[in-house]
């Protein structure tokens, strides 16, 4: 009986270093980004504020329709605060946002209504 209280108290504890490793790995400006657009997003870039170029299409392949939404992860030792977002639809249009602090932003909800593009976040 004692050993099996041991046991569990093992399992718990390498439990709780599973999660905080876990967690760790993931970078601080980690978000969701939701689609409410009206139109299918066809190429995703975020980059650096500090940067004059675009970072690669984070869609790849992909693409987000309107109302759904991904989760966007940083890379743990990624250490910038302020990134800038563009997005393109498939005929090439795009819109962008500067300087978005993502160490304090965990979702961003994009917006496009009468020709005015918004994001707001949370």
């Amino acid at each position: 009986m004692i050993m099996t209280k041991i046991q569990k108290l093992i399992a718990i504890v390498a439990v709780s270093f599973l999660v905080a490793s876990v967690a760790s790995a993931q970078g601080k400006q980690d978000f969701t980004l939701h689609n409410k657009t009206g139109v299918e997003i066809h190429k995703l870039h975020i980059s650096p504020h500090s940067v004059d170029e675009w970072e690669e299409d984070i869609l790849g392949k992909d693409t987000l329709a309107d109302g759904e939404s991904v989760e966007i992860h940083f890379s743990r030792k990624e250490n910038a605060k302020l990134w800038d977002m563009k997005i393109e639809d498939k005929e090439g249009n795009s819109i962008e946002w500067e300087s978005l602090n993502l160490l304090e932003i965990s979702e961003v909800t994009l917006y496009y209504k009468d020709g005015k593009a918004t994001a707001v976040v949370k």
